[in-house]
């Protein structure tokens, strides 16, 4: 290894030379936070703890650039955003541009993402491309989750939680073992809520929810040995009331068909009171994780399995009104199965590497009855659909892949590497009655290199540069209705990303500061458009197109500060410029004739989209937060305060004011899109959180009680919003303000 500075090389839990250093794991290696050249945020369980933590998207805000919300069309579903590269949707075809990645295995959908945090070790943010270790679809970055390890010794922790809404909670881990050589740890989460919307039809509260997971882990570690084996089996169940809000205008077909008082309302407060018919949501999601670990002298070699298998039941009233316009009851079986094989070491002094192989294959089956102007909901939508939507898809996918450090000269190290990535798309689309009426195959392959270089000049300061690609596979539109559609395959679209930064540990190691800038540019654009289907029985579909290229830059700073014993200060901020470069989806429309209504009429029309902003891109976005510890006789206090601020951004690529070529004249110019619908754009969010938490004894064991309050300012509005081709439009609401209690204990 080059002499001097001391190296950034591989660090173990046993070398922090500080105890405000973290250890990270993003780069399939044990290293410091502030060593690592990736734009990275950590947060362990102690935080989330302090700050009354609930599930992933209370991470939003936490690191630069990062947009959480959650999907109510789906179980446990969340839409996430990094860097302004998000996958707003659940169907199981089309992968996250965000990888969730819990105890190495990737999660494969959007479903099944809103973990509880009760028994989480760290989690750890990855901005920007992630192909070369965490693969495919990592294009906008990872949240990386580690869950704590059976401790091998006997212990209980145990609390529960009672909110606003009548929301409570109830969470328990229990440990025991032999604590040398083999532990068990069993976990039990629930939670459930009478929702926070208010239902005008029935007078009663609406989007209540009821969460369970559950489970159990074994680890297997002989002294000695260099071995380790760790097995988790659990099971994510919930149910849900599957609510929407209506935010339809006059402008669209369903209007007519509503009352007054339901169209045209506002996208703030008026989203809390509902007039929807009732919708359910049954959500059951086992699944396996087996990760292997064998130190064989100088080589660490790493084995993990993951199998997950999900079923879906859900009921939605997508028109969001009193009158039965347009309904819908989707039944959804997934699964997926995963390999991973890793090698890790030092090739020699000042070279280390990580290499492995990956598999993954997953496939799906989807049914959906729609009731389309029913005007009775006491009809079932299996009975008034005959003629159903069938889905079926698979994937799989093979990659090999390395990682590699080399400390070349004094002070600076080379970090290069790839992964070449091989899939398979397979998807029939088919209706009950008219049978199939397309399907498609096709393989994809890519290689997805990186590589960077950074400078430490002492051991207090590290520069960086890098570039990587990354990737998301191509495939098949799930939701076309025609064979013309369903049979046309979409290309991959790929990530450039450059990328400059510093990491600064400074006074002593009580300040910690980092700062990146970036430069994306995405190519092969994936977008989702909705447009007309005269042969459809919804009367619309949603294709799935490569339409263009885009530009995103941006800056993000990262701050942490002790300035004394028991206060800690964190700060982040987040600056994004994103723009489409080119934007045009060309739709083939079959319509009527308006001078001979009774004549279907071929219209090909191009949609130029690229004055509309990029979804999940707010401009500016900073959080602030302030956490302090003070010692007590009878043990301590903890008061945690944070706001989160989140510029306005818009939640879907949609039709907004016209011009150009707006009549159907086949072949004519293109419609010129200016803008996205305004109905869709969050306003800016100011959310204020707070906590005071009181550890102590109690019976033998270390208690707490907690005090907490989350969007204390009860900022309203949107968490999605969704336009639908003319027809109607429909949203769901952010969490308002919210306060509770939590009583705990540990031994």
């Amino acid at each position: 290894m080059a002499q001097g500075a001391p190296a950034p090389a591989a660090a173990t839990d046993a070398t922090a030379v500080n105890p405000n250093e973290i250890i990270v794991t993003a780069r399939r290696r044990n290293e410091t936070l502030q060593s690592t050249p990736v734009a990275i945020t950590a947060i362990n369980a102690a935080m989330l703890a302090n700050k009354a933590t609930v599930n992933i998207g209370d991470l939003q805000g936490a690191a630069p650039n990062l947009l959480i919300t959650q999907q109510n069309s789906g179980g446990q579903a969340a839409n996430l955003s990094i860097r302004g590269l998000t996958y707003a949707d659940i169907e199981k075809s089309q992968e996250p541009t965000v990888g969730v990645v819990v105890d190495g295995v990737f999660i494969g959908t959007n479903t099944g993402q809103l973990l509880d945090f009760f028994d989480i070790d760290q989690i750890e943010v990855l901005r920007g491309p992630q192909g070369t270790l965490f693969g495919r679809n990592t294009i906008g970055g990872v949240i990386n989750i580690r869950r704590t390890k059976p401790t091998m010794r006997t212990g209980i922790k145990a609390e529960g939680t009672y909110s606003s809404f009548n929301s409570w909670a109830a969470r328990g881990v229990v440990n025991v073992g032999d604590g040398e050589s083999f532990g068990v740890k069993g976990f039990y989460f629930h939670n459930q809520s009478d929702g926070f919307y208010h239902n005008a039809i029935t007078g009663k509260r609406s989007g209540g929810s009821n969460n369970e997971n559950f489970g159990a882990s074994a680890i297997f570690k002989p002294a000695g040995s260099g071995f380790e084996a760790l097995l988790t089996l659990e099971k994510q169940d919930q149910t849900f009331e599957v609510t929407n809000s209506n935010i339809a205008n006059s402008s669209e077909l369903f209007c007519l068909f509503e009352p007054a008082r339901e169209c045209n309302r506002n996208n703030t407060s008026d989203l809390y009171t509902v007039f929807t018919s009732p919708g359910t949501s049954r959500y059951s999601a086992p699944s396996a994780t087996l990760e292997l670990n064998y130190q064989a002298g100088g080589v660490k070699l790493t084995s993990i399995t993951g199998y997950r298998k999900s079923k879906e039941f859900q009921t939605q009233d997508f028109d969001a009104s009193s009158t039965d316009l347009y309904y819908t009851l989707r039944q959804q079986n997934y699964r997926q199965f995963s390999q991973e094989l890793r090698a890790s070491g030092n090739l020699f002094s000042g070279f280390d590497y990580v290499i492995g192989g990956y598999y993954f294959s997953s496939r799906y089956h989807l049914q959906q009855w729609s009731r389309i102007f029913g005007f009775n909901t006491a009809l079932d939508p299996r009975v008034a659909d005959s003629d159903s939507q069938i889905v079926d898809g698979r994937n799989k996918s093979y990659a090999a892949f390395g990682d590699f450090n080399w400390a070349f000269a004094d002070k600076f190290r080379l970090s290069f590497g790839g992964r070449y990535t091989h899939d398979t798309k397979e998807l029939s689309n088919a209706f009950a009655t008219r049978g199939l009426i397309g399907s498609g195959k096709k393989s994809f392959n890519k290689f997805t290199p990186k590589v960077g270089v950074d400078f430490r000049p002492d051991s207090n300061t590290m520069v960086y540069a890098s570039w990587s690609r990354g990737y998301r596979s191509g495939g098949f539109s799930p939701r076309a209705g025609e064979a013309r559609t369903a049979n046309l395959p979409y290309n991959p679209e790929t990530v450039d990303s450059y990328e400059v930064g510093t990491k600064l540990d400074l006074l002593d190691h009580k300040l910690q500061f980092n700062v990146a800038a970036f430069y994306s540019k995405y190519q092969g654009l994936q977008q989702n458009t909705t447009i007309p289907c005269l042969v459809c029985v919804t009367g619309n579909q949603t294709i799935t197109s490569n339409v263009g290229s885009a530009n995103i830059k941006g800056l993000e700073f990262d701050a942490s500060a002790r300035p004394v014993d028991g206060l800690r200060l964190t700060a982040t901020m987040g600056l994004l410029r994103s723009k489409f470069k080119k934007f045009i989806a060309g739709n083939t429309l079959t319509v009527f004739d308006p001078i001979a209504p009774t004549v279907p009429v071929t219209v090909i029309r191009n949609f130029d989209y690229s004055a509309n902003n990029p979804i999940y891109s707010p401009k500016f976005s900073a959080s602030v937060g302030a956490e302090y510890k003070v010692p007590t006789n009878f043990g301590s206090v903890v008061a945690n305060v944070g706001y989160r601020y989140i510029g306005p951004y818009d939640q879907q690529i949609s039709l907004g004011p016209l011009t150009g070529n707006t009549g159907f004249v086949s072949n004519g110019g293109s419609v010129i899109v200016n803008g996205n619908d305004a109905r869709v754009r969050s306003d800016k969010q100011g959310l204020l959180d707070a906590s005071l938490t009181g550890n102590f004894k109690l019976a033998g064991a270390n208690a707490y009680l907690t005090v907490f309050g989350r969007n204390l300012a009860d900022d309203r509005g949107t968490s999605a919003a969704f336009t639908v081709a003319g027809l109607w439009s429909f949203a769901s609401a952010r969490e308002p303000r919210t306060v509770g209690v939590t009583l705990g204990f540990k031994y």
